[in-house]
C-alpha cells in the first residue's frame, strides 16, 4: 500500500483489559517436568531464551467477545462519546468467538451500537487490531462515518496448555526440534478497544496522521497453525514456529517499511518521541531497535509480563504506556506492527 495520509482522523482513547490469573514461565516450565526431565534442560530456559516472565489467562471458558465488551465500554466511557455516532465497528483479534457470525456481532448487539453501524471481523494474526484502525480511519476521511470503534481480545491459555500436553506426550523431541514450540509458550491474554473519531468530534486532538503497510509473504510458513482453530470454544490449538527466520526476516521487513513511514511521515529517526511495538520477545524487541535506529529510551514494552497477546498487544501497550507516562501536546508517537505473514503496518501519531 503506498503511504497513506489523514487529513481528518483522531485517535480519540483506549479501553483495555487484562486478566487476573497469572502464569509465570516457571509454572510453564513445572508443568513441561517430564519433557525437561527426558531432554535434560535446565529450569529457566523459557524466561532466558525470550525474556518473558509471566502472562496472564481469562478463566476457562472465556469467550474473546465478552472481554472486547469490556474494553469497549471502557473506551467508550473514557472517551465520553455518544455510542449513536460509532458508525463502524471492527472486530480484529486471532481469537473469535465463532466462526459465524462475527464476533463483532454479538459485541455490537451487547454494546447497544446503532442498526446503521458497520460491523465485522478483520483477521491478520497480530495486527488485526491495526488493520481495523486503518479501515476505520478511512471510513472517516470519507465522509462515511464520524466515529468508529476497534476491538479484539486474544486468549492464550488454550495454545499454551494445549502445547504443554503435546511436547509431554511426544517422545520424539529433541532439543532442536522442541524449539519451534517455544513461541507458543509465550502466548498471553489481554483485550484492547481503539475510538477513532472525525477531528470535529474529538475532545482531544490526538491526530492518526497517517500510515504504511509492507509485506514479505515469501515467509508466510514460519508461523503458521494447523486447521482453523480461532474458535476460543474448545479448540484445540497447536503453532509451529520458526522463531529465530521469522525474527530475523520480520525484522528485515520491519526496517524496509520503516524507511517508507518515516519518509510518508516526512519524520526523521530523531522527531519520534514515543514508540509502541508489536510484543513478541526480549531479543526480538532489542533487535528491532537496533535495525531502526530507535532510541529504547522512547519505547514502552509490556512482554516481560504480559506476553505476547497477539493483535492485541500493541494498543494494550499503548494504552498502558500513555496511562503511566502522558505524552506531551505535539508528541509524534509511533505505533509499529510487524506480524507473521509477514506483514508490517506502520501508523504515525501526533499527540
Amino acid at each position: 500500500m503506498p503511504f497513506v495520509r489523514f487529513q481528518n482522523v483522531c485517535l480519540e482513547g483506549f479501553g483495555c483489559t487484562l486478566p487476573d490469573e497469572i502464569v509465570s514461565s516457571a509454572d510453564i516450565e513445572a508443568q513441561l517436568s517430564p519433557l525437561y526431565e527426558r531432554l535434560r534442560l535446565p529450569p529457566g530456559r523459557l524466561e532466558l531464551m525470550t525474556g518473558i516472565r509471566e502472562r496472564r489467562f481469562w478463566p476457562a471458558g472465556t469467550l474473546p467477545g465478552e472481554m472486547s465488551v469490556r474494553s469497549a465500554e471502557q473506551a467508550i466511557q473514557n472517551c465520553g462519546i455518544d455510542r449513536k455516532q460509532i458508525g463502524a465497528l471492527v472486530h480484529g483479534s486471532v481469537c473469535r468467538d465463532h466462526l459465524e457470525p462475527a464476533t463483532a456481532c454479538s459485541v455490537h448487539h451487547r454494546l447497544g451500537l446503532s442498526n446503521n453501524c458497520a460491523i465485522y471481523d478483520v483477521s491478520n494474526a497480530c495486527l488485526g487490531l491495526l488493520n481495523g484502525m486503518v479501515q476505520v480511519a478511512n471510513m472517516i476521511e470519507l465522509g462515511q462515518i464520524h466515529a468508529g470503534l476497534v476491538v479484539g481480545s486474544e486468549g492464550g491459555r488454550q495454545l499454551v496448555e494445549t502445547t504443554i500436553a503435546a511436547l509431554n506426550a511426544d517422545q520424539t523431541l529433541t532439543r532442536s526440534t522442541v524449539k519451534n514450540a517455544v513461541a507458543s509458550l509465550t502466548i498471553g491474554s489481554a483485550s484492547a478497544a481503539v475510538l477513532l473519531t472525525h477531528r470535529s468530534l474529538s475532545r482531544t486532538g490526538h491526530r492518526l496522521l497517517g500510515g504504511v503497510m509492507h509485506s514479505n509473504t515469501a515467509y508466510h510458513k514460519l508461523c503458521h497453525s494447523g486447521a482453523d482453530e480461532a474458535v476460543a470454544s474448545g479448540m484445540q490449538p497447536l503453532m509451529q514456529t520458526d522463531s529465530e527466520q521469522l525474527m530475523q526476516q520480520g525484522v528485515a521487513a520491519g526496517a524496509e517499511a520503516f524507511q517508507q513511514f518515516l519518509a510518508g511521515m516526512e519524520w526523521s529517526v530523531n522527531d519520534i518521541q514515543r514508540t509502541f511495538c508489536h510484543q513478541v520477545g526480549v531479543a526480538h524487541r532489542k533487535l528491532t531497535q537496533e535495525s531502526l535506529g530507535l532510541n529504547p529510551a522512547v519505547d514502552f514494552s509490556t512482554v516481560e509480563w504480559l506476553g505476547n497477546t497477539g493483535a492485541a498487544a500493541l494498543p494494550v501497550t499503548m494504552a498502558l504506556g500513555i496511562e503511566e507516562n502522558p505524552p506531551q501536546t505535539g508528541d509524534k508517537i509511533a505505533m509499529l506492527g510487524i506480524g507473521s505473514g509477514i506483514n508490517v503496518l506502520m501508523l504515525g501519531v501526533e499527540w
